[in-house]
């Protein structure tokens, strides 16, 4: 059975080698540019897991308000934010908000996906 994958990023590159990996890989992939796009997937769709960056504007946490969201709309998600800009501060928060992973770009797309897999097979 094919996993469900929400990628949430703004920038177009990295949906779309995040989106090419993943599919190549065996994922049923959806992307978002912006918070409200993704609420709007999570709304409806059952995703087994959720790759979001944590800023999707220049001065915002966006990655931390889709966690609240996907805590309630996709309860069994597992859940990895990506930050270029990561401090120990916002990684305590985003554990704390039900994030399973904080990974720092950039990233080889092997690791991140290794990282799904596992949590995907820890959540079975």
């Amino acid at each position: 059975m094919n996993k469900r994958l929400l990628l949430i990023d703004d920038e177009e590159t990295i949906l779309f080698a995040l989106t090419r990996y993943f599919r190549r890989i065996g994922y049923t992939v959806d992307t978002a540019r912006e918070l409200e796009e993704a609420e709007a997937l999570a709304t409806y769709t059952e995703y087994d897991v959720v790759i979001a960056d944590l800023s999707l504007t220049d001065s915002g946490y966006e990655g931390l308000e889709i966690l609240r969201y996907l805590r309630w709309n996709c309860p069994n998600a597992r859940v990895i934010l990506l930050t270029a800009h990561g401090s120990a501060v916002i990684e305590r928060e985003a554990l704390r908000r039900g994030a399973h992973a904080l990974l720092h770009k950039p990233r080889p797309l092997a690791d991140i996906a290794r990282l799904a897999a596992e949590l995907t097979r820890s959540a079975a």
